[in-house]
């Protein structure tokens, strides 16, 4: 039972979804079998206790023999959680508009407009100013429409209203979802047909007003820095206005436009523009601050590698032991391991602790494949810093045949690659003769894709040959 799509849909419910849920099995309103309430006691006695339910026992509190009618109770269960979910959902979103327009059909003019002046004020009253609030406003203006225009009264409609917040609506879900499509394109390879959006775009900057707008000018500017990326003038005009506009969107809309941004830095850090490190720094200490990162209390073990790494890129080293130690709790928990002792040994080889490095190394299993790339860089540093050759040698052989035996494609093969061949020639320089130091460090500098380049310069400039 425990893979029943029943038993996983129970797992994903907050506490007091649970007890709501459980009220709505007991009003014969909703569900008039026994039988539901008695298998969803049981499978509650089972969430409350941390343990898988039995099927015998289910079987048996809803006192049915054969597998057939049993199967039956799960699936009329399932079906009555469903409802539940709709049913609360639809209540909660714009409940006195919907109000407004039941008065409206039963003829109720005083009941009808008290809902929908409620309607307004409460609408209003919320900072919000993204999509759902136009359509909300959209819904506000039809249900007035439908009143003024119904065969008893006459007098100036408020269709211009309608047309307005109707077409604000739009352009905001069409920019939105369009500069989805566009990142997704540009990893992807994938070509999009965006439809409508050259006549959105075309209406966007021909009316003053709707550029006046401050969230169709945040996404209007995420289009620009998408499709004209070598333009970096509109990431920092994007970035302003993110700063100070993103009190008007949801939480979720707002980590997806940090999430855009974080991109569009990481893709500029790929072409070797280092000043980016620092913009996705504070971008991504912006989206933490705000609690934006956190997706059903979890942060994926992508951004906290990412994160890490990016600290410790713009010297945050300090910062980031911090961040490991309090962001490790919301790292699912079949990622924590490994994924806390890799940043640990980032932040420990920094500091020059190899011994801690190393230790955390050996103490994780990778399974990822590319953090397991990335650990056996870090062990490829560790033993060239501290002229452990014979190692370093055997360690290098052993990368190749394995990045051989992967599935490591295209970008990340060819850079791990480069580090193993560069490597390999950085042990057989000849620090004396300053025209091959040069002609190596011109390799490095032409080579891509190569991430650890920074580490090679640093390597000449250090004690074993000054150029």
């Amino acid at each position: 039972m425990e893979k029943s799509i029943l038993w996983t849909s129970l797992l994903s419910l907050s506490g007091l979804e649970r007890k709501h849920f459980r009220q709505w099995l007991d009003s014969p309103f909703f569900c008039r079998k026994e039988s539901l309430a008695h298998l969803y006691a049981y499978l509650c006695e089972c969430l409350e206790h941390r343990r898988n339910p039995q099927q015998e026992m289910a079987m048996s509190r809803c006192d049915v023999t054969d597998i057939t009618s049993f199967r039956l109770i799960m699936s009329e269960l399932q079906g009555q959680l469903e409802a539940f979910l709709v049913y609360q959902t639809g209540l909660s979103e714009h409940f006195q508009v919907r109000l407004a327009g039941a008065w409206r059909r039963k003829g109720q003019e005083k009941q009808f407009g008290r809902a929908l002046d409620q309607a307004t004020k409460t609408l209003n009253k919320q900072p919000r100013r993204h999509r759902g609030y136009y359509e909300a406003m959209a819904d506000i203006a039809y249900e007035r429409y439908q009143f003024s225009s119904s065969g008893q009264r006459t007098g100036e409609l408020n269709l211009q209203e309608l047309l307005d917040t109707t077409e604000v609506a739009f352009i905001l879900a069409k920019l939105r979802q369009s500069c989805f499509a566009l990142s997704h394109q540009a990893v992807y390879k994938i070509q999009y047909d965006f439809g409508l959006l050259d006549a959105v775009l075309n209406q966007i900057r021909s009316s003053s007003g709707l550029l006046a707008n401050p969230v169709i000018s945040l996404y209007y500017h995420c289009y620009l820095f998408l499709t004209a990326p070598e333009t970096e003038q509109y990431f920092d005009e994007f970035q302003n206005l993110l700063i100070l506009h993103r009190e008007l969107l949801p939480p979720d809309e707002q980590r997806d436009l940090y999430l855009l941004a974080i991109n569009y830095c990481i893709r500029k850090i790929n072409q070797q523009k280092s000043g980016y490190f620092k913009q996705a720094f504070g971008l991504y200490k912006s989206a933490l601050e705000a609690e934006l990162l956190l997706e059903n209390g979890q942060l994926s073990p992508f951004a906290f590698n990412n994160i890490v790494a990016i600290a410790l890129k713009v010297g945050e080293t300090e910062w980031a032991g911090q961040f490991i130690n309090d962001y490790a709790p919301f790292l699912e928990s079949r990622h924590r391991e490994a994924s806390v002792r890799l940043n640990l040994a980032r932040v420990a080889y920094l500091k020059k602790d190899y011994r801690a490095a190393m230790l955390n190394l050996q103490e994780a299993d990778y399974k990822d494949l590319i953090n397991n790339l990335i650990a056996k860089t870090l062990l490829l540093k560790i033993y060239y810093e501290t002229d452990e050759f014979d190692a370093l040698d055997a360690h290098l052989q052993s990368m190749q045949r394995f990045i051989s035996r992967q599935r490591v494609i295209g970008y990340h093969r060819d850079n791990y690659l480069n580090i193993i061949r560069f490597t390999r020639k950085l042990t057989q320089l000849k620090w004396s003769d300053a025209a091959e130091i040069m002609s190596f460090r011109n390799q490095i500098d032409s080579a891509a894709p190569l991430t650890e380049k920074d580490w090679f310069f640093e390597i000449i400039r250090q004690g074993r040959g000054d150029i």
